[in-house]
């Protein structure tokens, strides 16, 4: 199962290097990853997203636990919680796909940031499927160049904050 974890670590130089080899020398898989200063300065989130039983995901919140630089660990996948991923793509429309092209832009929330004569560069935000359908449609009208994703982020709903202490 998918499971997006949300980790509060220390802002310190070598945290995310010792997260990333806590994965790899136990043979975990990070499917994607991201990190960023919170609204305190010593502290960053770092979200990523892997997948294992509930066993296995156990498992690794209790390695996350042990390393020194971590602050807080919450599973986002076990409550209600708001996902989103960002999405640039750039594109080269075929002949007679404009419109189609134009339709699905609409549809689907995304925004064309730069739509030269030659390609199209489109920005979407959503849910990782949402993403994927995305993707998947615009094969149909377009070639696609290339894909640049930010992979997932989460925040739980609700006055539920994970915070250090």
């Amino acid at each position: 199962m998918r499971h997006i974890i949300s980790i509060l670590l220390q802002n310190e130089a070598g945290a995310l290097s010792r997260v990333a080899t806590l994965f790899s020398s136990r043979g975990y898989n990070i499917e994607s990853l991201s990190v960023a200063p919170t609204e305190h300065v010593e502290l960053s989130r770092l979200t990523l997203v892997t997948t294992g039983s509930d066993k296995v995901i156990e498992q690794i919140n209790k390695q996350l636990e042990k390393l020194v630089d971590v602050v807080k660990i919450a599973d986002m996948t076990k409550n209600p919680h708001i996902e989103r991923e960002l999405l640039l793509m750039k594109l080269k429309v075929s002949a007679g796909g404009e419109q189609q092209l134009a339709d699905l832009i609409a549809s689907s929330g995304a925004r064309a940031l730069d739509d030269s004569p030659d390609t199209y560069t489109l920005e979407l935000t959503g849910a990782n499927e949402h993403m994927d359908r995305f993707i998947e449609r615009v094969s149909a009208c377009a070639e696609i160049l290339a894909v640049v994703r930010s992979g997932a982020m989460a925040i739980a709903r609700g006055p539920k904050v994970l915070r250090a202490g």
